[in-house]
């Protein structure tokens, strides 16, 4: 039996960690298009702030590939995957055959039309090569853009202006995060931000960049005719799934690569797994994208258990994200801007400004299906848990769960019997 994984991220090491817990001999061989093994990405941008060196970027330690018996073949792109006679094909001019296929490549970056973009010194903030680029040229960067409001704008912005870079984030929708926060999480957020120097601006976008004729960057024109003047311009407006690998080879695709609850694709013995991969959504029960750390793993460990030989269902993704905005904690799970016309929802709101505090839960007939916290967060891990699974709040729970009580005596006792069992193990 031989396991070929397609991409060496955070779900290639959940694949890893999965079949070794089925099968402990036969062949795992590792694809990646990166030269580095397989690092953090979250952490690229604590890199470029220079708050970490590059040796804490390795998800795990060279040994763990000895250990688990898994062969690296790094600077390789696939090029083809042959279902039928169950081969890949890379740029190197090889034909690997497998068994089992994973296809974990990740999400590649979203970058509008936006006329100037082609040329130097503009950057996608998703991988460790662009970092370095950014980190060799700071010093000579006084002004940057960044294009992109999220998760990922924000950090690159972030890491800009802790090498002393005046930074603008620019942001079309009327808030940063804005799937992740509401207005009033966004407000708190943006106003720490502005606080410490960064500029934020909402509502507004990058209509050209600008540069002279010989190429170099000169700044960026925006939509509201404002111009900004840049040495570079990050864009971060998102990631989309790279699935165009698994669509040219017949396997079935839609928003990402659809799989079935054991993350195994239209394709016999090919699975998928990662931001790449269209799964069950843990609330909603349809099957989404949402790319999250915790998700790619869970859903790589299931996918390397059944390509073992087990048969396990993945449970599901749940949306989440946490930042800190200069020591302002927040963080955001599941649903968090229910529908306003949809009278099944419940949402109860705390906000304290002078605190820079905000809590916002989230209800949907009697369970909690959602939540924002910014400032205090000491209670996140009550609320994860009453999200991710989906305990029943009846009325007498729900009143000190609004108080800002939740206690763990709330759960139920089949919880408890079903999460510690020993016969729950393989459901992990």
């Amino acid at each position: 039996m031989k396991y070929v994984i397609i991409g060496n991220g955070i779900a290639s090491i959940g694949a890893i960690e999965g079949f070794r817990k089925v099968d402990t001999e036969n062949e795992i061989l590792v694809i990646g298009s990166e030269d580095s093994p397989a690092y953090g990405r979250p952490l690229i941008s604590y890199l470029l702030a220079g708050k970490i060196g590059p040796e804490r970027l390795s998800l795990r330690p060279k040994e763990f590939y000895e250990k688990s018996n898994v062969t690296l073949k790094l600077g390789t792109t696939v090029t083809g995957i042959d279902t039928s006679a169950k081969t890949v094909s890379t740029d190197k001019g090889e034909s690997i055959g497998f068994d089992n296929l994973l296809i974990a490549t990740g999400g590649i970056p979203f970058t509008p039309p936006i006329p100037g973009s082609d040329g130097v010194d503009v950057y996608n903030f998703t991988n460790l090569d662009h970092a370095q680029q950014l980190i060799s040229k700071a010093k000579d960067i006084k002004r940057a853009v960044v294009i992109g409001g999220g998760l990922i704008g924000l950090k690159a912005g972030e890491s800009l202006f802790d090498r002393g870079v005046d930074v603008t984030i620019l942001e079309l929708s009327p808030r940063i995060l804005s799937l992740a926060f509401d207005e009033n999480a966004a407000s708190l957020a943006g106003a720490r931000l502005e606080e410490v120097g960064l500029n934020v601006r909402c509502g507004v976008s990058a209509k050209e960049i600008q540069r002279d004729s010989d190429g170099n960057l000169k700044g960026v024109h925006l939509t509201d005719g404002d111009f900004l003047q840049a040495d570079a311009v990050v864009i971060a407006i998102g990631v989309v799934p790279n699935y165009n690998l698994a669509k040219d080879s017949g396997i079935e695709v839609d928003r990402g690569i659809k799989v079935d609850d054991n993350m195994c694709t239209s394709a016999e013995g090919v699975f998928a797994a990662g931001d790449v991969a269209q799964a069950k959504d843990l609330l909603f029960g349809d099957d989404r994208v949402i790319p999250i750390w915790t998700n790619a793993y869970n859903q790589g460990f299931c996918a390397g258990k059944n390509m073992a030989g087990s048969c396990i269902e993945f449970t599901g993704s749940l949306a989440m994200n946490s930042i800190s905005f200069y020591g302002l904690p927040t963080i955001s799970v599941g649903t968090v801007n229910p529908p306003e016309n949809d009278a099944s929802y419940e949402v109860a709101t705390s906000l304290d400004q002078k605190k820079k505090s905000y809590r916002k839960l989230v209800f949907k007939n009697d369970r909690m299906v959602g939540y924002v916290l910014v400032g205090d967060i000491d209670m996140a891990g009550m609320y994860t848990a009453f999200v991710k699974f989906q305990m029943a709040v009846p009325e007498d729970a729900k009143k000190q769960i609004l108080a800002g009580e939740p206690d763990v005596l709330m759960w139920p006792d089949d919880f408890f019997k079903e999460t510690w069992n020993p016969g729950w193990e393989e459901q992990d």
